[in-house]
């Protein structure tokens, strides 16, 4: 049975250097661990480099912007498979 991390197992390994300050982009993130007046992401070790395309997949206080294109429907066309549909 695993046995569970006590609290300064925890801190110890944001204190160690592995996990990098959190960006401006994180703030509100409820992923966010304040240690020692540093607060560091608790599920990846270097923030910016998940934002860095754009948007960070771990982010719990941003939700990427889904764009629906409209599409374009040629007018003739359209009617010719609405009249198909009425004849069957």
């Amino acid at each position: 049975m695993a046995k569970a991390a006590t609290k300064q197992e925890d801190l110890s390994k944001y204190a160690s250097g592995a996990f990098q300050t959190v960006i401006d982009k994180c703030e509100g993130c409820g992923r966010i661990v304040e240690v020692e007046a540093n607060k560091f992401c608790q599920t990846f070790t270097v923030p910016s480099a998940k934002w860095r395309l754009g948007f960070c997949n771990f982010a719990t206080h941003a939700k990427p912007e889904i764009v629906a294109a409209a599409v374009k429907i040629n007018p003739l066309k359209a009617s010719k498979r609405a009249a198909a549909k009425s004849k069957k």
